[in-house]
This record gives structure tokens, C-alpha cells and sequence, in this order.
């Protein structure tokens, strides 16, 4: 097979097609790309005249990148990869766009956490039952409803939210965003990361992230109290 000289990696496969809508998204993002560290505000002005679909999903995949992988250039463009290959435009209705696009996101996120930190997505080791505040495995359990999250995300609050998460271990926090955030089921978080985590992550079952995501919530039940004790007093 012949190489082209200078560039011995370049692929011969034609590139895809962008999807209609991605390359407007594309050019909106690029001024994004300057180093710095974006918050929701910010990127969701940027993204402002574009198709409302695709407006609200790509806010939204920018949010959920920046709790995975954190805040910056490195979330930006994992969204405008997403809306670039995940054909967002393409889908029935808005519900299924956000589902296909965040799907596409947690595998790129994944992946970018596996390279970055390897092995740091690993399966917890045993199989006994780690003791939490928390027996159910849902949102409710920690006080808290999906709405009430996202305001908490997008809110007043959100820099504490953050905080918060930023500083919860990375298997913990990576479950917890893709279970209360992104929305997945165990069964569904479980394939992801034991397909896109690296090594280590092979061993991921449904019971495992049921484990972690109840000590994901037990840790924002403690949050909360604290944050309510500390208004009061």
C-alpha cells in the first residue's frame, strides 16, 4: 500500500459527511477553543441561532462533558465530536436526539478518562456490598429529584455542585454522572464502562454500579445536609 509522503497515517477511507446542522454547530464552537475554561452560561451563549434541537442538546452535552472530564477546550470538543458523528439531526424527535447524543458523549468521555488516567475507571475489586446510608439505588433516595439536580447543576448552587464532584473519586463520580445525569441504568452504565474504560474496566457489572452509585448519593445526601445545616445556622 502506497503512503502519501509527510503524512504516512492519513487515512484512505473518504471522511464522512457532516450531518445537516453540525457544520454550523462546528463554526460556532470554534471560538470557544482559546484556551480557557467554560462554564454552562458561556457556551450556551455561543451556541445561540443555531436549530433549537441541537442548541438545547449541545448546552446540554457541554454541561454533562464538563462533569466527566472537567471544564474547558477538552469538553468543547468533545461535544462538537459528538454532534459531528452522532447524526443528533437525524432522530425522530428530541428525546431521542438527547439520548443518541449523550450515548455518543459517555463513550468519547470514557475513553478521554481511560487515556488520561489509566486504569483510574477500574472495577471496584470484591464483591461484597460496600455498608451506605443509602439501600435504593435511585435519585429520591438521597432527597433529591432529577429536576431538583439539574437546577442544582444549572443554578445559584451550581459552582458547590461542582465542587463537589470534582472532588469525589473518579469511579464515583463517573457513575454518578452518567446514573443521575445522563440517565443510564446500571445494566446500561455497567456496558459503557466495561467497554470504554480501559483497563481494568472489563469487570463492571450492574451490581457494582448499583454499589457505587448508593455511595455516590449517600455522599450528595451528606452534601445537602450540610449545605441546609450551614444556611440555618
Amino acid at each position: 500500500m502506497s503512503e502519501t509522503p509527510g503524512n504516512e497515517h492519513a487515512s484512505l477511507i473518504p471522511p464522512k459527511p457532516m450531518p445537516e446542522g453540525a457544520e454550523a454547530f462546528t463554526r460556532s464552537v470554534q471560538g470557544l477553543l482559546d484556551g480557557r475554561a467554560k462554564d454552562d452560561v458561556e457556551v450556551k451563549q455561543a451556541l445561540t441561532g443555531l436549530d433549537e434541537m441541537l442548541d438545547l442538546i449541545a448546552a446540554g452535552l457541554y454541561s454533562l462533558a464538563s462533569m466527566l472530564v472537567g471544564e474547558g477546550e477538552e469538553s468543547v470538543r468533545l461535544v462538537e465530536h459528538t454532534v459531528s458523528t452522532a447524526e443528533v439531526t437525524r432522530c425522530g424527535d428530541h428525546f431521542e436526539a438527547r439520548r443518541s447524543s449523550r450515548l455518543a458523549l459517555a463513550k468519547a468521555a470514557l475513553e478521554t478518562i481511560a487515556r488520561r488516567q489509566p486504569g483510574s475507571l477500574a472495577a471496584p475489586e470484591g464483591a461484597a456490598s460496600p455498608l451506605t446510608c443509602i439501600e435504593d439505588d435511585d435519585l429520591d433516595s438521597a432527597g433529591v429529584s432529577a429536576k431538583e439536580l439539574e437546577q442544582m447543576i444549572a443554578g445559584p448552587d451550581r459552582d458547590r455542585v461542582r465542587e463537589w464532584l470534582a472532588n469525589l473519586a473518579t469511579p464515583l463520580r463517573t457513575v454518578f454522572v452518567l446514573r443521575a445525569v445522563a440517565g443510564f441504568s446500571s445494566e446500561e452504565t455497567a456496558a459503557l464502562l466495561a467497554e470504554h474504560g480501559g483497563p481494568g474496566a472489563q469487570a463492571w457489572t450492574s451490581s457494582a454500579v448499583r454499589d457505587v452509585f448508593r455511595q455516590g448519593l449517600c455522599s450528595l445526601a451528606s452534601q445537602l445536609i450540610h449545605e441546609t445545616t450551614g444556611t440555618r445556622s
